[in-house]
């Protein structure tokens, strides 16, 4: 299916909530009101309780519960609290998407995003930016997913989602991958310029005279977050490390190979609070 046409399936791109589109408006301006911002996510009670039920999950491992948005803010910060509900609002749209283990997609996720933040501090690239668009830059495949269910799952039974090679299956299959998807939903929910490059350029951040440092952040953080979903050992990791992105970007490879990354450490922790709360609600 071409992309024209996918993106004109029913449901394919959902709306953004009024909400979302003033919240992502807020990305463009200097200096943001935290007390407004409190007021703007109370005003949706549903993803408001969503972005509070990620936020108490054992993956940010908060010393405290928080019960409202004015606690999150004060303990996450803007930048997560922000990220985490326009995630929640994607949620809303695909909350059942076919094949799709949403769990672990999400998981999947957040770790990209707390990855990508982590590279970008030490050198000096927005960590806003970063951690929002490694949080959403895996959002074309639901749009995919949507749009196209059973070339999807076809595709699923080759090369599963969080594959290496997923793009470049993608992309040999369709003559686009999740990159190019993602971007256009973004555009299409009025997204700062800069996250919608990254998300589009993410798989090739540094080709055909496209210079995108976030884009590169994000390709790393979401081959490292790919490949603790995959349980990769050093030998493989150190194997598979986009060396070109790294060092572009003046990455030092150790500080995303190694296996005791903070970003990612309560990935294990927060899948066995998820298994225990399912195992309570049964």
């Amino acid at each position: 299916m071409q992309l024209e046409k996918l993106l004109k399936q029913p449901n394919a791109l959902p709306s953004a909530p009024k909400v979302i589109r003033r919240l992502i408006a807020t990305f463009d301006q200097p200096e943001v009101d935290m007390l407004q911002v409190a007021s703007l996510i109370d005003e949706d009670p549903v993803l408001t309780a969503k972005m509070l039920k990620t936020a108490n999950s054992a993956f940010f491992g908060l010393t405290r519960n928080v019960s409202t948005t004015r606690e999150a803010l004060n303990v996450m910060g803007l930048i997560k609290v922000r990220a985490l509900v326009i995630a929640a609002s994607f949620g809303e749209g695909f909350h059942c998407v076919g094949s799709v283990n949403m769990n672990q997609f999400w998981r999947y996720s957040l770790n990209s995003a707390n990855l990508a933040r982590y590279i970008a501090l030490p050198i000096r690239i927005d960590e806003n930016t970063a951690f929002t668009s490694g949080l959403i830059h895996n959002i074309g495949e639901l749009v995919m997913h949507v749009g196209m269910p059973e070339a999807m799952t076809d595709l699923e039974r080759s090369v599963p989602m969080l594959d290496l090679k997923r793009a470049a299956a993608e992309k040999a299959l369709f003559g686009y991958s999740y990159a190019e998807v993602g971007a256009a939903l973004a555009r299409e929910w009025h997204f700062p310029k800069r996250m919608i490059n990254a998300i589009e350029h993410q798989c090739a951040p540094f080709e055909n005279q496209v210079y995108e440092p976030i884009a590169g952040v994000v390709h790393i953080a979401s081959w490292r977050a790919r490949a603790e979903e995959q349980n990769m050992r050093s030998e493989v990791l150190i194997n598979t490390y986009p060396d070109p992105v790294g060092l572009v970007l003046g990455i030092d490879p150790d500080i995303v190979i190694g296996e005791d990354i903070p970003a990612i450490t309560r990935a294990e922790s927060q899948a066995e609070a998820e298994g225990e709360s399912e195992r309570q609600a049964a």
